[in-house]
């Protein structure tokens, strides 16, 4: 009888251990994306002209910090986005000579970040249904808990890019 009373207790105790498993995962939330990331006010902190050519063919000097030159001091750039985290418009503002166009659409490559190492993209549009493409950014360095950016601008010719434009970005709140 003695053995029985073990046995049934145990059985209890297992089935109440069981029954107490209340872990708590929190709710679901959407992953974030890259449009959050991008969204907002940005400033310019520097902006280097990368030759290329010369880069590939190891020729010094390559590279020529623009970023006090031509008022680019005060670039600014502004990506919106909807209550649903998708893109809308963008706007460059500062007194800076353009080297996109200075407002339009935009839209990303991905929403989220590759796992193949290649740039997401964001690609300008001149119109709101997004269908005449003016130009396009890489993301070379995504904002996270230091709220910065680098975004690239190529300048290709024959298929091959012989300047690119690197602007380095900092959140403005």
């Amino acid at each position: 009888m003695k053995c029985k009373s073990i046995y049934w207790l145990a059985v209890a105790m297992s089935l109440s251990a069981i029954g107490c498993d209340n872990t708590d995962d929190g709710s679901h939330v959407d992953p974030i994306t890259i449009y959050e990331k991008v969204n907002g006010n940005w400033g310019l902190t520097n902006l280097k002209m990368v030759d290329e050519f010369a880069k590939a063919n190891n020729i010094q000097p390559n590279e020529e910090n623009l970023s006090t030159y031509f008022n680019y001091e005060d670039f600014k750039i502004n990506f919106t986005v909807d209550e649903k985290n998708r893109p809308t418009s963008y706007e460059v503002t500062g007194n800076v000579p353009p080297l996109f166009a200075p407002k339009g659409y935009w839209a990303l490559s991905s929403d989220f970040q590759q796992t193949n190492a290649s740039a997401v993209k964001i690609y300008l549009y001149s119109d709101a249904q997004k269908t005449q493409k003016t130009d396009e950014l890489r993301v070379i360095s995504v904002p996270g808990k230091n709220d910065e950016m680098q975004l690239q601008l190529m300048r290709t010719s024959g298929g091959a890019d012989f300047v690119s434009y690197v602007f380095k970005l900092n959140a403005i709140n």
